[in-house]
């Protein structure tokens, strides 16, 4: 069930994609001498792009009904169909989206389904293809609002579509910072970070197509320079060993299972492991993203005082003549 807008970009946008991801493969492999790519991590992308597609298309009945029935009880009278309507259904799509996305990453039972996303060590245009397989069940509840406030359901499903272009894109190192943009729209750049383990960049630039929601609610993080910082490295904070389909879709859920069932645990701890943020633990065997930035700052801390106190130490000034 896609409109005809969906069908156009699709249309459009599948050689589109085909394009740039062989002259990025061309840049990185023959120019730059990198490997980006390799032919796993991109088969793996593909294929979980293609079992989302088929969820999502396999529940669009349900999710298009539910924001129709919305829809025809929004209190709003019928926008006019004009360039003010698709700007506020931009912005509104894109909020919607942030929030969706922060609740990936700060809930546990969102973080199960949006894991696999972040489950590759590289990154490229593919990796923008490494879905949050099982998200179509859910997503549209955080477009409700939308059908509401009177957006017809067929151009909030276009608009996500089309910002999606925008968020597949920003997935690659080819580009560098884009000067006067970085401070409106998510760049390349931004989205560097919020796919890097680095305890500085965890679960930071939540957005889509507008940065400007991570600044507001304080989730914005820059890319720092590596003489600042540190290099980036993507993937999750603890990588999996000899990742299958079945094991990125699904260790996540396992996990939790055996967290939340474990024995001597109170009502409120096995919550905290279903529902808390990832990297919760009762006894402090893991940490979570905020609690591994405090671990860094301090370390660094620690750092950067035996360095001031070195450069303090009185020199050894030779008498000999």
């Amino acid at each position: 069930m896609l409109s005809i807008k969906e069908q156009l970009l699709l249309l459009y946008s599948a050689p589109f994609y085909l394009i740039i991801i062989s002259i990025e493969i061309l840049l990185t492999n023959v120019r730059l001498k990198t490997k980006n790519y390799t032919l796993k991590d991109t088969a793996t992308n593909i294929l979980l792009t293609l079992l989302n597609a088929g969820i999502d298309f396999g529940f669009k009945l349900v999710s298009m009904m539910v924001l129709g029935l919305v829809f025809m009880k929004s209190p709003f009278e019928d926008w006019k169909i004009g360039f003010s309507y698709w700007l506020a259904l931009l912005i509104a799509e894109d909020f919607a989206y942030y929030w969706l996305h922060r609740f990936d990453h700060e809930v546990r039972f969102f973080w199960a389904v949006h894991v696999t996303h972040h489950s590759s060590q590289h990154f490229n245009f593919t990796t923008g293809f490494r879905s949050s397989v099982f998200e179509p069940l859910y997503r549209f509840v955080y477009f409700i609002p939308l059908a509401w406030f009177g957006f017809k359901p067929l151009d909030i499903v276009f608009m996500y579509s089309a910002t999606q272009i925008w968020g597949t894109l920003v997935h690659t190192e080819m580009i560098g910072k884009l000067g006067w943009l970085e401070k409106i729209f998510v760049t390349p750049s931004h989205h560097r970070v919020h796919h890097a383990s680095n305890p500085k960049y965890l679960d930071k630039n939540m957005g889509m197509f507008l940065i400007i929601w991570d600044k507001f609610f304080g989730t914005f993080q820059e890319e720092l320079p590596e003489e600042e910082y540190a290099p980036i490295h993507y993937g999750l904070t603890k990588n999996l060993e000899k990742p299958n389909i079945i094991k990125l879709l699904f260790h996540e859920w396992h996990q939790i299972w055996k967290d939340a069932t474990a024995s001597d645990l109170t009502c409120n701890q096995r919550f905290n492991y279903i529902f808390g943020p990832p990297g919760y633990s009762h006894d402090g065997s893991r940490k979570t993203s905020d609690e591994m930035r405090a671990e860094e700052q301090v370390f660094l801390g620690e750092i950067n005082g035996a360095i001031d106190a070195t450069l303090l130490e009185p020199k050894m000034v030779s008498t000999k003549m």
